[in-house]
């Protein structure tokens, strides 16, 4: 190269291919969420496919750059590869869509079909992103006996690129302008960087490359403001740093769904002392102490896996004021539980962080400890392992119970035998109800040996008809508890390994 400010900017461009490749990779995960969820499985196939992608353009870039030693090649390929970003939030909608049919139906052909061909979009800008590096060595290179120095350089800023790409996603562009506009902001930039280095070596060749960032503009504003997963009764839904947040009325009901939707995460209605389903079995929880246990004696809370506050509030209105800590890693969740949930409870104390974090950090003491941070069909596995329940076992009272919500499919239960025998290392007892009509077990471990015959002995003590109501069928749901084999520590928790084998079982046989 003959001149310093050429070297600087192919330096320059390197530095932003490195960017654009891991902010699309960070992406990506971002836009299967909503449809697919935000599992170790997905992620693996993102990253997969992407080191595939990136391999095959090292490759390809090292003998282009060969054949065609020239700037001019150079940008046009990086500006090839900038639109090809923009349009991806745009040509994988339809397929997305569809994925909303197969998990409606739990359809194994409808859900990898999909998956693999918004998969297949990355192929192309990835592949064309894997040339930039090899490219930039190639420009670069005038003396074969620094050539090590020159490849060094380059790939150590196209990788400092990389790092600023793994956060800029996540911590501002995700949250502040959703990730349809991610993919826009990356494309442009990513495009201005190609098209300004063909107005420095060939600047007629840039005039025809002008649509480019017309078209990705054009797309951005026609398709702006359409829902990102559209579900009928939505009011509300945003992106977080962590979650696809989307909030449905119908009925009167709202529920909050997160990601792929398939799980309902806080329910709500204004003046409903009953709201079904799990929610309603937490409350029975501490009824399996010995007799007599009087709803009085339930003292405190702390939920790990608020979402917007239903336990909490259920809590609260048959058990009066007592304290609760709710602990919720996402802050968005938080505000939306706030807006329209009407999570106001004065004597909720909202905490957010990590649940186990906030154990570990805590000296207070609870009658009842829930968790259900699910991110469906799977649980956090640091929430799941015997030092995770000895820590919740240490901030128990002496009547104390945990509470905690396990999936499971008809006629698989491994997770569930998992948990329990889990629990059973920390716990004397443990109880397990399947709640009717779900795919959900709630198991209870209690501090003290315990029967389950103590629920129905106590139900007498609860002066509520629809405490009584509650009892009753979680009575009728009760069953034998039969641990599992494998117990989970925080060295082996094969949690999600375990899950998508029920769910991939469960889809086969259907």
């Amino acid at each position: 190269m003959e001149h310093r400010g050429e070297q600087v900017y192919l330096y320059f461009t390197a530095f932003i291919g490195g960017l654009v490749s891991l902010g699309v990779e960070l992406s990506a995960s971002r836009l299967l969420a909503p449809y697919f969820g935000d599992s170790h499985p997905v992620w693996a196939a993102i990253i997969g496919l992407i080191l595939l992608y990136l391999t095959v353009g090292y490759f390809l870039g090292g003998r282009w750059a060969d054949r065609s030693p020239r700037p001019v090649t150079l940008y046009q390929l990086v500006a090839w590869a900038a639109l090809m970003v923009g349009l991806i939030p745009f040509i994988s909608r339809p397929i997305l869509l569809l994925a909303v049919h197969g998990f409606a139906d739990y359809d194994l052909a409808l859900l990898a079909g999909p998956f693999l061909a918004v998969l297949l979009l990355f192929s192309v800008p990835v592949t064309l992103m894997g040339c930039v590096s090899p490219f930039v060595i190639r420009l670069l290179m005038e003396q074969p006996e620094r050539a090590g120095g020159v490849a060094g350089r380059t790939y150590a800023i196209s990788t400092a690129g990389s790092l600023l790409g793994t956060l800029l996603p996540v911590f501002l562009l995700i949250p502040t302008v959703g990730t349809r506009n991610t993919f826009v902001a990356l494309s442009l930039l990513l495009m201005g960087v190609g098209l300004a280095g063909l107005v420095r070596v060939a600047p007629r060749r840039a005039l025809l490359h002008l649509w480019m960032p017309l078209l990705v503009l054009l797309l951005a504003l026609t398709l702006r403001g359409q829902p990102i997963k559209p579900q009928e009764g939505t009011i509300y839904e945003t992106e977080s740093a962590y979650n696809y947040i989307q909030v449905v009325e119908k009925d009167g009901w709202r529920r909050l769904y997160l990601n792929e939707g398939q799980g309902i995460h806080s329910v709500y209605r204004p003046g409903q002392r009953r709201v079904g389903g799990t929610w309603d079995y937490f409350l029975i929880a501490p009824f399996f102490n010995p007799v007599p246990f009087p709803p009085d004696r339930v003292e405190s809370l702390a939920m790990v896996g608020l979402a917007a506050g239903t336990v909490p509030k259920q809590y609260t209105r048959f058990f009066g004021p007592i304290p609760i800590d709710g602990v919720e890693l996402d802050p968005e969740i938080v505000a939306v539980g706030r807006r329209y949930f009407d999570m106001t409870e004065p004597n909720l104390n909202v905490v957010v962080g990590d649940g186990r974090a906030f154990l570990a950090r805590s000296d207070r003491h609870y009658t009842v400890v829930g968790v259900d941070a699910y991110r469906l069909p799977y649980i956090p596995w640091h929430l799941t392992t015997v030092e995770f329940f000895q820590e919740v076992r240490d901030h128990l009272t002496e009547n104390g119970v945990v509470v905690v919500n396990v999936g499971r499919t008809p006629g698989d239960d491994r997770l569930v035998r998992t948990l329990a025998a889990t629990l059973f290392q920390v716990f004397p007892s443990v109880h397990a109800m399947d709640v009717p009509a779900s795919f959900n077990t709630i198991l209870v471990a209690t501090v003290r040996p315990t029967e389950p015959e103590n629920l129905p002995a106590n139900r007498p003590l609860m002066t509520d008809p629809t405490l009584q109501q509650i009892a009753d069928e979680a009575w009728a749901s009760l069953r034998p508890v039969e641990p599992g084999e494998l117990v989970l520590t925080d060295d082996r928790a094969p949690v999600e390994m375990l899950t998508h084998t029920v769910v991939v079982s469960y889809l086969l046989n259907r």
